[in-house]
């Protein structure tokens, strides 16, 4: 994980962050900072964004989740484990509310509660222990759905006008399409099987007509 924004989601408004720098790779994160930034935006401008969501851009993928009114986002490199991303951002929810949901509307200045920054370099301490990511199934066991969040390109979102709510309806009506598709081929061959068990009990019977009358 390497990179951690909180955001309101009324007017994108950044309310705390936690950055990973990584100086021996060479990695610069202001380039994804910045998208994180237009994708707050964007979820303010959406009347109804998906509450769950997972964003490739380049070699590593954004994972977000919103809750009462605040959006919580992560930088993963791709191979990171996603239900352990967004088991992350469940244990953020429950301590930046505990700590300053009372406060959340007050507030006009960006990055009001950075020092919320201390709890995220711990967070992302524990759940980037190797301990951690062998005893999965065990940290969270509420996110049994997370493989069917939608996942979409992150330049393709903001470069569109296309709202993220009618990207989540676009991918619901193809899984949908998908599975009346799947529906439609069983009974296409489920059809197909019982038209030719007919034909050749109408043959047998033609055949024992055939041999009686010949008999007779």
């Amino acid at each position: 994980m390497l990179l951690t924004m909180i955001a309101r989601v009324a007017d994108g408004l950044p309310l705390s962050a936690s950055v990973q720098e990584d100086e021996q790779s060479g990695r610069n994160l202001v380039e994804y900072q910045t998208q994180a930034k237009q994708l707050f935006k964007k979820l303010s401008q959406d009347p109804n964004p998906p509450p769950r969501c997972t964003l490739e851009t380049s070699h590593y993928l954004f994972h977000y989740m919103i809750e009462r009114g605040v959006c919580y986002l992560v930088l993963c490199e791709k191979t990171f484990s996603k239900r352990l991303a967004f088991s992350y951002m469940e244990d953020l929810q429950n301590e930046f509310t505990a700590q300053y949901g009372s406060r959340l509307d007050t507030v006009s200045r960006p990055y009001s509660f950075i020092e919320f920054d201390t709890y995220m370099q711990k967070a992302r301490k524990s759940y980037m222990d190797s301990r951690a990511r062998r005893n999965l199934g065990q940290i969270n066991t509420e996110l049994q759905d997370v493989q069917r969040i939608m996942v979409q390109n992150i330049d393709e979102v903001l470069m569109r006008g296309e709202a993220l709510s009618v990207l989540d309806t676009k991918a619901s009506n193809l899984s949908t399409q998908s599975q009346k598709y799947k529906k439609d081929a069983r009974y296409l061959n489920l059809r197909s099987s019982y038209l030719k068990v007919a034909a050749v009990i109408i043959l047998v019977v033609l055949f024992l007509l055939f041999i009686r009358y010949w008999i007779l």
